[in-house]
């Protein structure tokens, strides 16, 4: 289960980073199979090339994975295993939201930077 949600994720990042490895790509595609060709999350996680986005549609297969869990029989001896990915999961989801803001905040960081060597170097016409 999870690891569909990795893979989607890092073939969405690839998109977005411009990570051109086709070896990677067909790795994570064939974990995907069939979630590709779905429409869903998962296939829009995978084609997104853009963070926001990503971040929605990662959140949206996170929900998605914790409602199959939840539908999952207490006897599953698969039950601990898909309980740990949620986790796994989770923390993901934590780390892009902190990637995400932190690039967020280099972009305005550079337009405060880009002021400021106006206002130290003022344009002459």
């Amino acid at each position: 289960m999870a690891c569909n949600e990795l893979a989607a994720l890092r073939l969405g990042l690839m998109k977005v980073l411009n990570i051109d490895d086709k070896h990677e790509q067909q790795h994570e595609e064939r974990d995907l199979g069939e979630h590709l060709t779905n429409p869903g999350p998962l296939q829009s996680l995978a084609q997104t090339d853009n963070l926001e986005k990503m971040q929605k549609f990662y959140a949206v297969t996170l929900v998605d994975l914790q409602e199959k869990v939840a539908k999952m029989d207490a006897t599953d001896p698969k039950l601990p295993y898909h309980q740990s990915l949620i986790l796994v999961t989770k923390k993901v989801e934590q780390e892009l939201g902190v990637y995400v803001n932190n690039l967020s905040n280099l972009y305005n960081d550079l337009d405060d930077i880009h002021h400021l060597i106006h206002d130290v170097y003022p344009a002459t016409s």
